[in-house]
């Protein structure tokens, strides 16, 4: 199934991804998903203002420095952090955290996160979730 591209000059949003991030979780409702961790994949992509694509503008590029992006260093952090924080029933819940996390930093408009657990089935390469959230303020981008 496509996704709906984030990157666009007519909205000002750029794509910052993370993709494939395997860690362990410990994740699950079972009570053997409680005695070990898991494999899970992690996917992030948000859309971020962009003050080098205003629509009609001939800005040239912005200051090369690290303050004036979303650092995805910083977003990868997060996910390690969310994630060796306990145990969390539901992929859900864990998707929701990401995505809360990457949405206080007020030049994410948008967040979409996939989370999968790799182990579950012999049969299925993973399951999982995937959700988009936006700022509340924001609701037209």
């Amino acid at each position: 199934m496509e996704t709906q591209r984030i990157a666009s000059s007519a909205r000002a949003l750029r794509h910052v991804f993370l993709r494939d991030m395997i860690l362990p979780a410990s994740i699950g409702v079972l009570p053997h998903e409680h005695s070990a961790p898991q494999r899970v994949r992690i996917n992030v992509d948000l859309g971020v203002e962009d003050d080098g694509a205003l629509a009609l503008s001939r800005k040239p590029v912005g200051r090369d420095e690290l303050s004036r992006v979303v650092d995805y260093g910083h977003v990868a952090n997060q996910v390690r952090a969310i994630v060796a924080s306990g145990h969390v029933r539901l992929v859900e819940t864990l998707a929701e955290r990401i995505a809360e996390a990457c949405l206080t930093d007020t030049r994410i408009h948008l967040a979409r996160i996939r989370v999968e657990k790799l182990d579950v089935f012999p049969d299925a390469t993973s399951a999982g979730v995937e959700i988009e959230r936006r700022q509340a303020n924001l609701s037209t981008r």
